[in-house]
């Protein structure tokens, strides 16, 4: 087809297009944005940077790229035949909700050409890449699709890159924030990888980039990095959208914490709702289910008491429709708020009670929603106005409140004016007065986009050297100057701390410092290796677990300079003080209940801060101390009563600190350090399970087992998965006041558990060892168990050998050498077993210790109660 002969300035009909492709479009002509944008993006190959309003269509846009793709199996004779997974699209946004609604959508819409969507994110189980060689289309967020890129040399995962054609980014302005940072190393990786020599015949050589964005000044910028021409950079104002918008920004006066703050602006959300309501439809943006519950609450309130006059209802047909939709609902609270006029939404709910509430206010039934930032990216509920309610939310990452991310703010306040009922739209932003420049410059598009790289630029670094991407001195210089830091270091160095003014040679010579800076402090730690003139790169085995793991280089600073023989209390410390758990802040109204759970002197607590004297200290003064104290708390297999904050520290801490655990033990492993190995792998078991390996409730992790029915248990001596085993389903019902069929089901959970095992430790020579294994139980092959076996010197501290064994067959035979020569030394061998899928593992470190001088052999079984290290998921029984 002929670019020269289509109409600029005219509206492009879908029919246009191949016949083959024209079911995709349920309309007969696409909209201004598109059609001019419609010979860049179907009708070449070029990189595209397109800069529009919410609103304004831009999905259409990929699809039209993914069709020009496409094109390459169109027959002369305009039939489609397609290749699985010959030529591939990745499609990349900001939050999993975005790519889920995308990936419902796309798997619909291109279900009659046959294309295959795939979904990569956390919430997706693809362990292989080969999973992926059939997939068309590839949706997947930043942090995920940097992980999967991290291994792609593994297992044959090269070939799966190297079948990637086209590269989608949307909400490209996301560079702006600290998760840009990922977004950006991930873009730059497949710059470089369509250079490799080696993928030189292959799609990926020739890989098209089109990337989207709401209003942004700098769009020359991101058209810059990415290598789009004059034709390919498309800006498009605010007269391109379908809906007028109006925006408004309020500041308040802050509260004593972040939390208090939220609630005091319920204060003043009536009044801002009813001067800029206009009687239509309107969503109210919370940052938490519970606010967003209280929320709706208070406004259904404020409306009874003004009784006839309420706003929200607006006829008597209508008040009776929203009666009989109360009476579908069995939560109390809703049905107060429907029968007002308003609603809230959330996660929260069953599913029957948010179809309800989404149906009436899709007909217009309920005026008021409030509810999470989530539904934003998910369910299509259009609204003539956009409140939303504070600009922080709660991170739980990061285990403190956060300004949201400009994306998360675009995408809610797009949900304002309803194209098909409205010509306007209102979007009203509360938030601290401190903030209310941000959010101006934000709406307006003023802000411009800057990256975020700098500040994890080692990180990333020593990932692009572990997967070989960068080998050399000179190719992380070329990979610096592929990244979007690059581009705008020369436009606005005092962003990043250069003076302003400097030469461009200048600037040059600073980003060659930056790089070889980073490269040699990863050096001086062991984390790759260079040559004699320190040119070439080579990857070292801690750089490797860094990338594997996502480890902050400060962090894994502090594991290699771990004490020698660290116990779990010296590991625990290392755990508080990495810097993933940093953003965990001691608040002033928290101290005392800090200060009372570390003072506690009964064996609940098993480690206390001390002073430098040794004392127990009295006052919790760091962040660290506040790590420690709660991470002994939630261990303690009876953890505090504590307030919301501190409950979603707690969950920062188990969820992050299970993958450095996991770091620790790997980096303890290479090390040969057998303590310190062991060690880890309890601590990070520990933390998954939240107990401590001594503890005496091991029944809690079983599904359906609470704190109150394991208190119950344990009172009637059932207090082990032997006991459990033994007990009568009936008697264990009356024990904890449970209702048939939990006995049943409570026993069923059993069968979850790792195999028994027998482990024996035999000298058969000199200095030669055999270690055997042999499974006592039945194997279960639908469980998915892994064991760590780990055999190591006591003396020395010093471990002989390492596996991780996926299945365990009746009797395993392993033949080890120690090689020391001290007169007495004890060699000690454990298997512990982890597990994929279930929230079960078995921790009896199934040990056998032999002394090689009286050749004497000690041996526990599941049911013994000699157990000195723990390290499976299923906790020992006292």
């Amino acid at each position: 087809m002929d670019p020269g002969h289509l109409d600029p300035d005219s509206l492009k009909s879908v029919s246009v297009l191949p016949s083959a492709f024209q079911r995709l479009f349920p309309f007969r002509y696409f909209n201004a944005v598109q059609s001019a944008s419609f010979a860049e993006t179907f009708l070449s190959d070029q990189n595209i940077v397109i800069s529009a309003p919410t609103g304004s269509g831009k999905t259409i846009l990929f699809e039209l790229c993914i069709l020009r793709l496409l094109t390459s199996f169109l027959t002369p004779e305009g039939d489609f035949n397609r290749v699985p997974g010959g030529l591939k699209t990745v499609y990349i946004a900001p939050t999993k909700a975005l790519v889920q609604d995308k990936l419902r959508d796309w798997s619909l819409r291109f279900s009659f050409l046959g294309l295959k969507c795939q979904e990569l994110t956390g919430d997706t189980n693809v362990s292989n890449v080969h999973e992926l060689h059939d997939a068309d289309v590839i949706l997947t967020t930043p942090e995920k699709f940097d992980f999967v890129t991290r291994r792609h040399r593994d297992h044959g995962g090269l070939s799966f890159f190297a079948d990637i054609s086209l590269l989608l980014i949307d909400e490209v302005h996301l560079l702006s924030e600290p998760r840009g940072a990922s977004l950006e190393a991930v873009i730059s990786r497949m710059k470089m990888l369509a250079r490799f020599p080696e993928l030189k015949e292959c799609p990926i050589a020739r890989i098209r980039f089109i990337a989207v964005s709401a209003t942004v000044p700098n769009i020359e910028d991101i058209a810059e990095w990415l290598k789009v021409s004059a034709s390919g950079m498309k800006r498009f104002g605010e007269e391109t959208r379908p809906v007028k918008l109006t925006t408004r920004v309020y500041g308040y006066a802050p509260a004593k914490n972040d939390f208090l703050f939220e609630r005091r602006l319920q204060n003043f959300l009536y009044d801002v709702l009813m001067h800029h309501w206009q009687g239509r439809p309107s969503l109210v943006f919370c940052s938490t289910r519970r606010g967003a519950q209280e929320a709706a609450v208070t406004l259904a309130e404020t409306g009874l008491k003004l009784g006839t006059q309420n706003p929200f209802i607006k006829s008597q047909e209508q008040y009776q429709r929203l009666q009989d939709a109360a009476n579908l609902t069995n939560e109390r609270q809703l049905q107060q708020c429907i029968n007002c006029g308003v609603a809230f939404h959330n996660g929260g709910l069953p599913l029957s009670d948010r179809n309800l509430v989404e149906g009436l206010f899709l007909k217009g039934d309920l005026q008021v929603l409030c509810t999470t930032n989530t539904l934003a990216h998910g369910v299509n509920l259009p609204a003539h106005s956009v409140i939303i309610k504070s600009t922080q939310y709660y991170n739980k990452e990061k285990g403190s409140y956060t300004e949201y991310e400009r994306s998360t703010i675009l995408q809610m306040s797009g949900r304002a004016g309803r194209p098909q009922f409205d010509d306007s739209g209102v979007v009203i932003i509360m938030t601290r007065r401190e903030t209310v420049h941000l959010y101006q410059n934000l709406l307006s598009g003023s802000e411009p986009v800057e990256s975020e790289l700098l500040p994890s630029i080692v990180e990333h670094l020593n990932a692009e050297v572990v997967l070989l991407t960068v080998s050399d001195v000179g190719l992380a210089i070329d990979w610096l100057k592929c990244s979007f830091l690059y581009v705008r270091i020369k436009k606005n160095p005092q962003h990043y701390h250069i003076q302003a003014g400097v030469s461009n040679e200048s600037l040059e010579n600073k980003m060659k410092e930056i790089c070889l800076q980073n490269v040699n402090e990863l050096a001086n730690y062991g984390m790759l290796q260079s040559d004699e003139f320190g040119f070439t790169l080579t990857p070292l085995e801690p750089g490797k677990i860094m990338a594997k793991y996502y480890l902050h280089f400060e962090t894994m600073k502090a594991i290699t300079n771990a004490p020698d023989r660290s116990t779990l209390e010296n590991l625990l410390y290392v755990l508080a003080n990495a810097k993933e758990l940093s953003s965990i802040k001691l608040r002033r109204d928290e101290k005392k209940r800090l200060n009372s759970i570390n003072s506690e002197t009964s064996s609940r607590m098993r480690f206390h801060v001390t002073a430098p004297n040794g004392t127990i200290k009295k006052r919790i003064q760091t962040h660290v101390e506040k790590i420690f104290v709660l991470t002994n708390d939630v261990l303690s297999g009876e953890p505090s009563a504590l307030d919301f904050s501190m409950s979603q520290d707690i969950n920062c801490i188990c969820t992050s600190g299970t993958r450095i655990c996991r770091g620790m033990s790997d980096y303890f492993i290479f090390m040969k350090r057998y303590k310190e190995a062991c060690n880890a792998l309890t601590l990070g078991k520990c933390l998954k399970q939240r107990l401590w390996e001594k503890t005496s409730y091991p029944l809690k992790q079983l599904v359906g087992i609470g704190q109150v029915t394991a208190k119950a248990l344990l009172k009637a001596g059932v207090d082990s998965f032997d006991k459990l085993a033994a007990a009568d389903p009936r008697r264990l019902e009356l024990i904890t006041g449970r209702k048939y069929p939990f006995g049943n089901q409570v026993k069923s959970a059993l069968d979850a558990l790792p195999p028994r095992v027998d482990l024996k430790l035999f000298e058969v020579g000199f200095g030669k060892i055999e270690c055997c294994l042999t499974r006592l139980s039945p194997a279960n092959r639908s469980s998915k168990h892994i064991a760590d076996l780990v055999v190591g010197n006591k003396e020395e501290n010093r471990l002989l050998f390492h596996e991780r064994i996926r299945y365990l067959s009746k009797e395993t035979s392993i033949h080890l050498e120690d090689t020391t020569h001290q007169s007495r030394r004890s060699i000690k061998g454990g298997v512990c077993f982890q597990q994929l899928g279930i929230q079960l593992v078995n921790s009896k470190l199934y040990t056998a210790e032999l002394n090689l001088q009286a050749i004497t052999q000690i041996q526990s079984h599941l049911h013994a109660k000699l157990y000195v290290e723990v390290l499976g998921f299923v906790l020992c029984s006292p």
